[in-house]
């Protein structure tokens, strides 16, 4: 009995030793999309570690034309776990569902709920299968491009549910021209807005609508832009801050030199996971 209890003890230490942070994906079905959604959860090392814990969680939203996989195959993973072993942030989980070209909204034909989605299904099935947080304090949601954009028009409409939202280069417009845009994505954003694209429809769904309009306070807001964005995007993060400053809340929104690519948000990245990690109150 005695060496059996060394044994157990020995590979307890070993399992302890040998956690590393991993990635986790599957799939989760929707009455609101119409099928099964993929995502990736990013688990820190100490998830395994400390199976009594419950985490901070960050939801990252994906741009157009990637999917729940953006974060893993952009080497964009494995700047979170440096940062981490830095001790530049704290240690939470991360979670990225695929949203195709939904925008984060429901459609302009009520085919595909996404917002319902994320909103009602996918956010609490998350939290019953792993230990993560499920109050305000604890939740955090973030973004690139299309993503910003869903993470800021997220966060807007329902500021009682995160206690902080970033977005690099968020897809920030307050018109649209019916067609083509000057923007030059209409052509390949999908069915979110309606075909042909509804101008009316995207006015109603900016964040600028629910920037307007809600309480945000107690959420802490950041945003950045590349001063050379290749579809204009940092004329939509001046406009933004104009609305912000005029209803006098807090937020951080910054222009850098940089276009709209990996390059930029990688060099940005640090700062947003900084942010929600402090948000967090996390002491890395």
């Amino acid at each position: 009995m005695r060496r059996l209890f060394w044994v157990l003890h020995f590979l307890v230490i070993t399992t302890v030793i040998h956690a590393a942070p991993r990635v986790e994906c599957a799939t989760v079905s929707s009455k609101f999309v119409h099928g099964a959604v993929d995502y990736c959860a990013l688990l820190p090392a100490s998830y395994d570690e400390q199976n009594f814990k419950r985490f901070p969680v960050l939801y990252f939203l994906h741009g157009l034309g990637d999917n729940q996989r953006s974060l893993v195959n952009s080497g964009g993973w494995i700047l979170v776990q440096d940062l981490q072993k830095q001790k530049k942030i704290g240690e939470f989980v991360i979670i990225t569902p695929n949203a195709g070209r939904t925008f984060y909204i429901n459609s302009r034909d009520g085919r595909i709920r996404y917002e319902d989605f994320l909103v009602r299904e996918f956010i609490p099935a998350m939290e019953r299968k792993y230990r993560i947080g499920n109050t305000r304090a604890q939740r955090g949601i973030s973004g690139l491009s299309m993503g910003g954009y869903g993470a800021l028009r997220t966060s807007f409409k329902y500021p009682q549910l995160f206690s902080s939202v970033s977005a690099h280069s968020a897809a920030l417009m307050e018109q649209m021209v019916n067609g083509v845009g000057s923007t030059g994505i209409t052509g390949f954003m999908g069915r979110a807005f309606g075909v042909p694209l509804d101008p009316a429809f995207w006015r109603r769904n900016t964040p600028f609508v629910f920037a307007k309009a809600n309480d945000l306070t107690g959420l802490k807001i950041y945003f950045d832009c590349g001063d050379r964005d290749d579809y204009g995007f940092d004329k939509g993060l001046r406009d933004l801050d104009n609305l912000l400053i005029a209803r006098k809340i807090s937020h951080e929104a910054k222009v850098f030199p940089g276009g709209h690519d990996w390059q930029y948000f990688a060099t940005h990245l640090p700062d947003s996971l900084a942010f929600h990690s402090r948000a967090f109150g996390l002491r890395p």
